[in-house]
């Protein structure tokens, strides 16, 4: 049932349609979905569950790329009235640490986290006798990978993947149809509770895609505390998506043209810029497609040598003409606050989008970019900077990865 942006979307109509769809084509047997709390796999489970009943498996796969408490919070909220789904959690966070250990590059990290999610679902699958796989794809997740700007971790047969084959289960997609905003129309209209329905988007790998670079331990524990400051400072912005990410402080080379650059689009002083670019890449967009390019850190000083504060009119031009400049920088971070020893750096994104192909940067006041900052370091002993994304999408991406 396939949904146009441009006509009006009756919910009613495509409820109804896609339980008697599910229904007919699941039969009698059992189906399994992994649900993750977010609004695309939990509308997916719910219309699953009215189909089908008790023969759907609802399991929380916790890989260690979650939220602070996640996976207890989760279970907790799908499990109990009004949507009653029985989930069960499994531990696989050792598992996934191990596939993806050494890892550096976007790619080889998504591709490694696929293949062991989908390996985990299908013993799962085998050993609860399921033989359907439900999945909360939605339109946005096809059209970026068919269109080579990432490899989503859920696209299977799009891309030529049989997953009867590979892993062993034919493949249900119930919103696959929809963008993000009409599903979360539907998961208003199935009774779901506002924390379900108007949760901002989580990325199926989790913070495996925010842990720019290699994933260690400590770096991922460090983006975990980031990420819960984050969510709690910058919920009242209005923003679409807001999160933390984070990288190595290792930097491939220093100053030069874009400093000097940086410095006039500012009107300071060269000798009070500093502009960095970072050793790990991001991905972007460039004609349509993947730009996999180099990460940019500004930061600048007033006169009495404390962080220069930028109101977003400022920002928004300075990454206008540094990447009109330079098209080899994906994604462009401002610095907000830091210290001088630290081993990470923690970039704050904040975006407003509707269907999340396009996506311009929320105008976060500086005053709460610099108490979320102070909540960042505080939490974070390894972090020595907190850099604000101000990147639109395109060039960049959402994600960094």
């Amino acid at each position: 049932m396939e949904v146009s942006m441009s006509e009006v979307f009756d919910v009613e109509a495509f409820v109804e349609r896609q339980v008697e769809e599910i229904r007919r084509a699941v039969g009698d047997a059992k189906a399994l979905i992994a649900v993750s709390g977010g609004v695309d796999s939990t509308t997916s489970a719910v219309l699953t569950h009215r189909a089908i009943g008790d023969n759907l498996i609802c399991v929380f796969i916790d890989d260690n790329f979650m939220r602070l408490g996640e996976p207890q919070r989760v279970k907790r909220i799908l499990s109990s009235p009004p949507l009653g789904l029985p989930v069960k959690v499994l531990d696989e966070r050792e598992r996934f640490m191990e596939a993806l250990r050494g890892l550096r590059d976007a790619e080889e990290k998504r591709k490694a986290f696929r293949e062991t999610f989908y390996r985990v679902l299908g013993e799962t699958a085998e050993r609860e006798g399921c033989t359907y796989l439900v999945q909360g794809t939605i339109k946005a997740d096809i059209v970026e990978t068919v269109g080579g700007i990432k490899t989503q971790h859920n696209i299977l047969e799009q891309i030529g993947i049989d997953p009867v084959e590979r892993f062993g289960f034919k493949v249900i997609e119930p919103v696959k149809a929809l963008y993000k905003h009409q599903v979360r129309e539907v998961a208003r209209y199935l009774g779901a509770p506002p924390e379900v329905s108007e949760r901002q988007p989580f990325p199926g790998p989790g913070l495996s895609v925010r842990v720019v670079g290699e994933i260690r331990a400590e770096k991922l524990e460090e983006l975990k505390r980031a990420t819960a400051a984050v969510e709690e400072g910058l919920k009242g912005i209005g923003a679409a998506q807001y999160f933390a990410a984070i990288f190595d402080e290792a930097y491939e080379e220093e100053g030069g043209e874009v400093q000097e650059e940086a410095a006039s689009i500012l009107g300071i002083p060269a000798t009070r810029v500093r502009a960095r670019t970072l050793r790990d890449r991001g991905t972007g967009i460039f004609e349509g497609r993947r730009a996999y390019g180099s990460v940019l850190t500004v930061s600048a000083e007033d006169p009495q040598g404390r962080t220069l504060e930028l109101e977003w009119g400022r920002m928004r031009r300075l990454q206008s003409a540094l990447q009109e400049r330079h098209r080899e920088f994906t994604h462009i971070l401002y610095r907000i606050d830091g210290r001088e020893e630290g081993d990470y750096l923690i970039a704050v994104r904040a975006v407003k989008t509707k269907d999340f192909i396009t996506a311009e940067v929320a105008e976060a006041p500086w005053s709460l970019l610099k108490a979320t900052a102070a909540e960042i370091l505080e939490a974070c002993p390894k972090v020595s900077g907190v850099y604000f994304d101000i990147t639109p999408k395109p060039p960049a991406t959402i994600e960094f990865e």
